[in-house]
């Protein structure tokens, strides 16, 4: 299976995010991830170097976007669940997912409504799938160009289960890393007034 690379805004950042395998579609720990107390000592570093930059609220999104990423999905879900802002809302939804609870995911998701990272995900989803030569899956996740965040917690609820292939798991894998990446990338973005 092949990452899918996207610059995020600081090198240092992607330390963060440095784990032998990218996340699951569901709520499966994978060897090599940190402890929260490792990741919170990482965040908390690297906000104290960029904490006149990122907005407060970003940096909470943020906490709980690395946490869920290193499969911490209740230290996750305490700091998502108070945050009643689209971007919260979004990491909610994909906490759901993974989770999984798909109906609540879809919850989160309306909350979400459309946010600005969808555009981004749109257009990288699509061409990450067309050089896949997955055109039906394309389709079907960004129908006419925009990002369907309901068929893709379908996808995900399909891909769950044992009867369907690796390959289609994967490609949502990959899908999932870029929806992760490209929120992250936003969230980093937010300066401080602008949360």
């Amino acid at each position: 299976m092949s990452k899918v690379e996207i610059s995020l805004p600081a090198p240092a950042f992607k330390e963060l995010f440095a784990t032998p395998e990218m996340p699951d579609l569901g709520p499966r720990r994978r060897a090599g991830t940190l402890s929260v107390d490792a990741v919170n000592a990482r965040l908390d570093e690297f906000f104290t170097r960029t904490g006149k930059i990122i907005a407060r609220q970003n940096q909470e999104l943020i906490r709980s976007a690395v946490l869920l990423w290193h499969d911490h999905f209740d230290a996750s879900h305490e700091i998502s669940q108070g945050i009643g802002t689209p971007d919260g809302s979004f990491l909610h939804g994909i906490l759901h997912r993974r989770e999984p609870d798909y109906w609540n995911a879809k919850y989160w998701f309306r909350r979400v409504g459309s946010h600005a990272c969808y555009p981004a995900i749109a257009r990288t989803v699509g061409e990450f799938l067309a050089a896949k030569n997955q055109s039906a899956l394309a389709s079907r996740l960004v129908p006419r160009g925009h990002w369907d965040a309901f068929a893709f917690v379908d996808a995900c609820e399909e891909a769950a289960n044992p009867s369907a292939a690796a390959e289609l798991r994967d490609h949502l894998r990959a899908v999932q890393q870029i929806e992760f990446n490209l929120l992250l990338a936003h969230l980093c973005a937010g300066r401080r007034g602008a949360a």
